[in-house]
């Protein structure tokens, strides 16, 4: 795999509508603020009716050139690396000096032009740190996002699902030899798809396709024990999606919920749209109770650490064991993605 560790200097700028950055923004300016008022004081009373002034001034900046870069963002990232930071400072010089104006204007205050050019320069300064730390933040995390952490993250099929898939379509080659030419040509698919680069986000329709082939394969070898139930509403045609995101999961419910049960069960997966956001929720028999179901959580912790890196704080994934009318357990996990087809 080729490498594509990106230095500073050519880091595309952050998704300014990702909550997490939103967050790390408003942090970041608060906390400039809050230095600046402890430099300027004498006391600790001084400090703290500092930085509420300051407060009152900077937070209308900050929300005012956040709601800018969320609307003109993917005008941003389309230009020149350079261009796009520069527009990014730009814009904070400008905003913080139109409202250092209206602010003079409303309070009849004589600043004059030395005011206005004070701040242009602390909302440049200001703009210009809070980019370098969110470029740096994204620096540091894309090395281990391509290469380290994503290789060591990325689910792996376990070897004794080959070997059984295997067995099963030799099984097949005398009795239906269509049907194992066709588990052949699906097991084919699985492992081209695990040989794909990992960094690359595929259709949500292809994982599900390719979650469609998992089953298949595995139903070939548990015949009836295995039912799975499908639901599909209103699928995002553009969304993308890590590869190999719930391949996994779905290996964790044959392994964990279906074959420990002698009478099998069913996997229920349900894909839905719910405004800007794409809900996937699987369920699984839990035959051993909550507290079998709690020993098996490396591909769940992968996962939910893939999704962190791919989509910081605008994914989650949830699970737990839920206790049904019939005494029975079934294990629940949910995930939750930003539904919008340009991100990551």
């Amino acid at each position: 795999m080729a490498s594509i560790k990106q230095n500073l200097a050519s880091q595309p700028l952050p998704d300014f509508r990702n909550a997490g950055v939103m967050l790390r923004s408003l942090l970041g300016v608060n906390l400039l603020a809050f230095v600046a008022a402890l430099v300027q004081s004498r006391g600790v009373s001084d400090s703290v009716q500092n930085y509420i002034d300051m407060a009152a001034w900077v937070q209308p900046l900050l929300l005012v050139n956040l709601a800018l870069l969320a609307v003109l963002g993917k005008q941003l990232q389309r230009l020149p690396v350079w261009i796009g930071r520069t527009t990014v400072v730009l814009l904070a010089v400008g905003s913080a000096m139109l409202l250092s104006d209206l602010w003079r204007f409303l309070t009849f205050d004589e600043g004059g032009s030395q005011r206005l050019l004070r701040a242009g320069l602390l909302g440049g300064l200001a703009a210009s740190f809070i980019l370098s730390y969110l470029l740096l933040r994204v620096s540091a995390l894309s090395p281990a996002l391509v290469e380290a952490r994503l290789q060591s993250l990325n689910a792996r099929i376990r070897p004794h699902f080959l070997f059984n898939s295997l067995n099963a379509v030799i099984s097949l080659i005398r009795l239906d030899p269509r049907r194992a030419e066709t588990a052949l040509e699906e097991l084919a698919d699985l492992f081209r798809a695990l040989m794909r680069d990992h960094r690359e986000l595929v259709p949500l329709a292809d994982e599900i396709a390719l979650c469609r082939q998992y089953l298949d394969l595995e139903k070939l070898r548990l015949a009836e024990r295995l039912n799975v139930e499908w639901q599909v509403i209103d699928l995002p045609a553009t969304l993308k999606v890590p590869l190999l995101m719930v391949q996994p999961l779905l290996e964790n419910a044959v392994n964990h919920g279906i074959e420990p049960a002698a009478e099998g069960g069913t996997i229920r997966i349900r894909v839905a749209r719910r405004a800007d956001e794409l809900h996937i929720d699987l369920a699984n028999p839990c035959p051993g109770g909550a507290e079998r179901q709690r020993g098996n959580h490396m591909a769940l912790d992968n996962i939910r650490e893939r999704l962190a890196l791919y989509y910081d704080l605008e994914a989650r994934l949830d699970t737990g064991a839920v206790l049904l009318a019939d005494g029975q357990h079934e294990y629940r996990v949910h995930i939750v993605l930003p539904c919008r087809g340009d991100l990551p």
